[in-house]
């Protein structure tokens, strides 16, 4: 097969799957998203919207990896993407626009793991291993466990077809995977963990466990709604919110306990750790109860 009729292959099956509401962009042969162009290299133009670092980007080319993946066949075949899909190895998409979480399994072992720990749903036979494919969305994540990537908001993942099986609802097996990646340098073996809030680090509290835990659910569920953008400045209200209701106490009040919980929900869609942090304790500083960082090793 010629170049040419490869780049028409690709071109027809993401008109396909555009026509399906699937955000589809074009891969290089190495499988990977296309540079940016002059205008918008090392995000010079300040990223698309739709990034985690927002910015006002509407290059017409296909720049910023999964960020320009687009549902409109205008835009697909649009003389801007043109010479991308002259050169394209293959036909990536965006699970996240599409609502789904793609679980990449890069090798036997960790095929032979999903199996013994995931609930089955639909599955992709990829050149090493296989896609298990869930309906939600979550925060992408690479390198969970060895051989496995989550690929869902925020990432790109190749088109190998529709897969096998009944796609089921993303179970909590994979979205706690993420908390679990452990940082540069640390000791594989050793994660780490965020204390939860309980009486116990909180003798000086005036309020039940019951009302502490009730409000702290419900403002980890309002950062973690905000999966595409502003859950950073959700974690600071929270934190100002609950800081507040503890300004009457003796304390201590385990606010260090409670705003790692908000610091981690933050983090669980896509928020940098720093930046968690640094609205978690903007928060209650504003509300008057400074705190020690609530970063923890």
């Amino acid at each position: 097969m010629s170049h040419d009729t490869s780049a028409g292959e690709h071109l027809r099956q993401a008109l396909e799957l555009v026509a399906l509401g699937v955000p589809v962009l074009p891969l290089r042969e190495g499988k990977g998203p296309f540079g940016n162009c002059a205008a918008c290299a090392k995000n010079s133009c300040g990223g698309r919207p739709n990034m985690k670092s927002a910015g006002a980007c509407s290059c017409p080319r296909p720049c910023h990896g999964w960020a320009a993946a687009s549902t409109s066949a205008d835009v697909v075949t649009s003389a801007a993407w043109a010479a991308a899909w002259q050169r394209a190895g293959a036909v990536g998409y965006h699970p996240g626009g599409t609502g789904v979480t793609v679980v990449d399994l890069d090798n036997a072992d960790a095929v032979a793991w999903a199996r013994e720990t995931l609930p089955a749903t639909r599955t992709v036979v990829t050149t090493r291993g296989q896609h298990w494919i869930y309906l939600g969305t979550m925060q992408s994540a690479n390198g969970v466990r060895p051989g496995v990537d989550i690929k869902s908001l925020m990432a790109y993942a190749r088109w190998l077809g529709p897969g096998e099986g009944r796609m089921i609802r993303l179970p909590e097996t994979v979205t706690t995977l993420p908390r679990y990646v452990v940082p540069a340098g640390a000791i594989a073996s050793s994660p780490m963990p965020r204390a939860s809030w309980t009486r116990a680090v909180a003798a000086g509290c005036r309020h039940t466990e019951r009302y502490v835990r009730t409000g702290l659910d419900k403002g980890v569920a309002m950062v973690t709604g905000h999966r595409e953008q502003g859950a950073a400045s959700q974690a600071f209200g929270v934190a100002r919110f609950l800081g507040s209701l503890h300004q009457q106490c003796p304390g201590p009040c385990g606010l260090e306990a409670l705003g790692g919980e908000i610091v981690a929900a933050a983090v669980a869609v896509g928020v940098p750790e720093p930046y968690a942090v640094r609205a978690v304790d903007r928060g209650f500083a504003e509300a008057g109860i400074p705190v020690p960082s609530t970063q923890m090793a």
